[in-house]
Formats: structure tokens, C-alpha cells, sequence
């Protein structure tokens, strides 16, 4: 990406409780986002890079301040979305967009529809005990020909699976189910990442390390791995969805296999675990999270990136 270039903008998606929150305050190093049941009718919540504030978009356009605490407070029905902004070196490589869960009966579909059009790419969250339902399926297999990136399944909650036997069987059917809709498939536990902090065994254990590595990469090669952006549009303007997704009317699905590492190596890990690579140049670990409100972003240097990435 050169200075000029517009930032990738990264939608996290899934259904009801599928960890989209908890997976944003992973990748931004902090806890900024309520992460309760209670706080799942948030609007979607559009994070930048920049000085540390928030603000409510209204159905209008007009914009308010609102404090970071207060994120949970906010009417829905007085907010087309959140802007939110930290100085977070993961958000300048991308924009990331917590979107509310796709099967939340209380969140009008309208509320996430108007946001779709903005989107590059999207990381699913589906979580490993009730993995890949027809409803996800139905629902990604209309969205994914719209994006200009494959998309990533992160199997999330893995570490509520009692066996290693369970965690293979999960992936297998996963693999077998949705691999050629995505590019990658990644299985991790993110209680257990966002509580890693400097234990490097534990950050492997919870399956972070392969995933995070494989966001970076793809984020770095923006503009060699997703298809030029048709129209540069305002994010504060308001957009119409797909006529697909409005219409929930079957799509064809992307192509793009990458899943034989995860597959060879699940009968070998336990559940949760993620299979390590020999090649040390691969294992760019970024900072993890430490269990308190403001810890440091996970990833490394954007120098240091670079310097791996060539």
C-alpha cells in the first residue's frame, strides 16, 4: 500500500455471540469494545486510526461526541453506526468494522446492510460448538462475490471443545463444508489469546499466531491480492446494499482453497491449538494482549513487517 492508497476496511461478522467483539479488542491490543450479551445491539462500529476519541453517526449524517465508556449506551435507533478512533499501529494497515451478529432478532437488518457496500474483506466468526450453520452459509454465499478479497473463517470458541477428537472432527466438516468459499480457515480460542500476554506458548496454544500472521500478510500484499475498489465512496454517506444481500437471494460462492495445513495437522493438536511452522521468517508474533483495559497493539513494527514481508 503507498500513502495514497485507500486503507483495506476489514469487517468482522457473524452471527449472535460469535466473539466478533472480543476478536476486535485482539487485534487492537485493547478492550475499547463491550464485549457482554447485553452489549450486542450495538450499531456497526467503524474503527480508524487517529487520536483516541468517538462519535455517533446519526441517520441523518450529523455526527456526536460521545465518551469511549458510554459505546454501550447508544440508541440504536438514533445511530446509523459508530465512528471510533485509536491510535492503534493494527489500524494503519486497515479499518476495522465490528458488525452486529447477523441472526440478533432485535438488530434490523437494515442497520448492517447500509454498511456492506463499504467493505473490502471480512473475517467470519462462527463458533466451533454449533460451527458453520445453513444460516451462515446461506448468508455468506450472497455477500462473498461482493467482496475484493476471499474472506477468513475463524472458528471461534474452540477451546469450549471437551477433546482433541472433537477439534479435528469440527475442522474436518468445516473444511469439508465452507473451505472453497474462504481463503484461509483458522481455529482459536480468544479468551485464552487475549489472556497470553508475553507467554509465547500459550498465544500458539490459543491458535492466534497463525491467524494474526495471515492477516498481516494479506495486509501488507493489499494491492497484489484483492480486486481495485470500483467507486472511492465517503464512509459517512450513506449506501445501499447489494442488491443480493437485500434480496437474500442465493449467490455464487468464491473459490479459493488454502486449507491443507489445517486440515493435516488437526489430528496431530490439541483442541485449540494451532499447528507451528518451521520457518522462523513466518512467525511474525505480535504483541499480545495483557490482561488489563490498555494494553499495546499485537502487531509488530510496520518496519519490522516489511522487512519479513520481502
Amino acid at each position: 500500500m503507498t500513502d495514497t492508497t485507500p486503507k483495506p476496511r476489514i469487517a468482522l461478522m457473524g452471527e449472535f455471540s460469535a466473539g466478533k467483539s472480543t476478536l476486535t479488542n485482539l487485534l487492537l491490543g485493547s478492550r475499547p469494545l463491550p464485549v457482554r450479551v447485553t452489549a450486542t445491539r450495538l450499531p456497526p462500529v467503524w474503527i480508524s486510526y487517529g487520536a483516541e476519541r468517538a462519535e455517533v453517526v446519526a441517520p441523518d449524517g450529523s455526527t456526536a461526541e460521545i465518551a469511549l465508556d458510554a459505546l454501550d449506551s447508544v440508541p440504536l435507533e438514533q445511530a446509523r453506526r459508530i465512528n471510533l478512533f485509536l491510535p492503534c499501529e493494527a489500524l494503519e494497515l486497515c479499518d476495522l468494522i465490528d458488525m452486529p451478529g447477523i441472526s440478533d432478532p432485535n438488530m434490523p437488518a437494515d442497520v448492517w446492510q447500509a454498511v456492506l457496500p463499504e467493505v473490502d474483506s471480512v473475517i467470519w466468526c462462527t463458533p466451533a460448538t454449533q460451527a458453520w450453520r445453513q444460516s451462515e452459509a446461506a448468508f455468506w454465499s450472497i455477500l462473498a462475490p461482493e467482496l475484493r478479497a476471499p474472506g477468513v473463517l475463524l472458528v471461534t470458541h474452540f477451546d469450549k471443545l471437551t477433546s482433541e477428537r472433537d477439534g479435528a472432527r469440527v475442522l474436518r466438516r468445516v473444511t469439508r463444508e465452507a473451505g472453497e468459499a474462504f481463503g484461509a480457515v483458522f481455529p482459536i480460542a480468544l479468551p485464552l489469546a487475549l489472556s497470553a500476554g508475553e507467554d509465547m506458548d500459550a498465544w500458539k496454544t490459543s491458535g492466534a499466531d497463525q491467524f494474526v500472521e495471515h492477516l498481516i500478510d494479506l495486509l501488507l500484499h493489499w494491492e497484489d491480492r484483492s480486486r481495485p475498489r470500483a467507486v472511492a465512496s465517503d464512509p459517512d454517506a450513506p449506501a445501499d446494499a447489494p442488491q443480493g444481500l437485500a434480496e437474500l437471494s442465493p449467490a455464487p460462492n468464491l473459490v479459493r482453497k488454502r486449507l491443507h495445513t489445517i486440515e493435516c495437522a488437526s489430528s496431530e493438536i490439541p483442541a485449540g491449538a494451532s499447528p507451528q511452522s518451521d520457518d522462523a521468517t513466518l512467525r511474525v508474533q505480535p504483541r499480545r494482549v495483557r490482561p488489563v483495559p490498555q494494553a499495546k497493539s499485537p502487531r509488530p513494527r510496520r518496519a519490522r513487517l516489511e522487512r519479513n514481508a520481502k
